[in-house]
């Protein structure tokens, strides 16, 4: 892993990799899905979630990593499948109310919770659906590919979460969800986003399925909810609303913590919309890059 102290002007390429499966556990790493910072009073503390479907934790700022062993010995790994893109461990989510509590999501595997500090964790699904399953065994304990949970800073129990077909809110930190897909073009999708100013507030990027990849009816149009997902508006001011044949990826749309809201996202055609009121109005930031896969946000003073 290559680091930076600033801001990317200059990067410290490391002797040896350090993020790795120990010797004996009949794995090697494939691809790096995401790093995170773990709490505020833990400033030298990361996660890593890589594929396949592991967590590794940095207690050295990134200088040295260990495997978290209570989720790769988990009973139910041998039965994780790889999704679309693998099997992966995509997203990380620290509570930043309890050390102790923390979410990921793996595709396709779910959704875990650890409520002590990573040493057993447990899935967290019921209420999603898996689409691709008969009928009857539509809701598993596991095995949902889910593509993105977010989470809100202030109300930690509150969690959003894009399906692969599904669209759904939990307000007690994973215990159960609720299908929240009112009036939404298409439930299938990536991308996800909670405005940090707000609880209440969540954008969407739709997709029209998982056949036809790009949004539905080639209008580019972000979603947002205002009331937790009772219902859905459509932002289209500054969007292409032809021939707009776009898709945004699951970590392809980012907000920051301004006010109002600034949210930004990115697509596989390489162009980059930005918003500084909150998804009123967008503007193109940049076109002709190479795919966009993810998008971060970050106020420099």
């Amino acid at each position: 892993m290559s680091t930076s102290e600033d801001l990317g002007r200059k990067w410290t390429e490391p002797e040896a990799y350090a993020i790795k499966f120990p010797e004996g556990t009949d794995t090697s790493l494939k691809q790096i899905w995401q790093i995170v910072p773990g709490h505020a009073d833990e400033a030298d503390t990361l996660f890593c979630g890589v594929e396949p479907a592991a967590l590794f934790r940095s207690d050295d700022a990134g200088e040295s990593w260990s495997l978290v062993t209570g989720l790769h010995d988990h009973p139910h790994r041998p039965q994780w499948q790889p999704g679309g893109g693998g099997l992966c461990l995509h997203t990380i989510l620290p509570d930043p109310a309890n050390k102790q509590r923390m979410h990921v999501a793996i595709s396709t595997g779910g959704v875990y919770r650890t409520d002590d500090g990573g040493q057993t964790w447990n899935p967290r699904n019921v209420g999603v659906r898996a689409q691709f399953l008969p009928p009857e065994q539509r809701y598993p304990e596991f095995g949902q590919c889910v593509h993105k949970i977010v989470s809100h800073p202030t109300k930690p129990d509150r969690l959003f979460l894009q399906n692969h077909w599904g669209l759904y809110r939990t307000d007690d930190a994973g215990d159960s969800w609720t299908d929240i897909a009112n009036g939404v073009p298409s439930d299938f999708g990536f991308a996800i986003e909670s405005d940090p100013g707000d609880a209440n507030t969540a954008y969407i990027i739709p997709l029209e399925s998982d056949e036809f990849r790009c949004t539905p009816e080639a209008k580019l149009r972000v979603y947002r909810t205002r009331n937790a997902g009772d219902s859905w508006d459509p932002l289209t001011n500054g969007l292409p609303q032809e021939n707009a044949f776009e898709t945004v990826l699951r970590d392809g749309m980012s907000a920051d913590e301004l006010q109002p809201t600034g949210l930004y996202f990115g697509t596989r055609n390489g162009k980059l919309f930005g918003s500084h009121d909150a998804g009123e109005s967008w503007e193109t930031i940049e076109e002709g890059l190479p795919p966009v896969v993810c998008v971060k946000t970050s106020i420099v003073h």
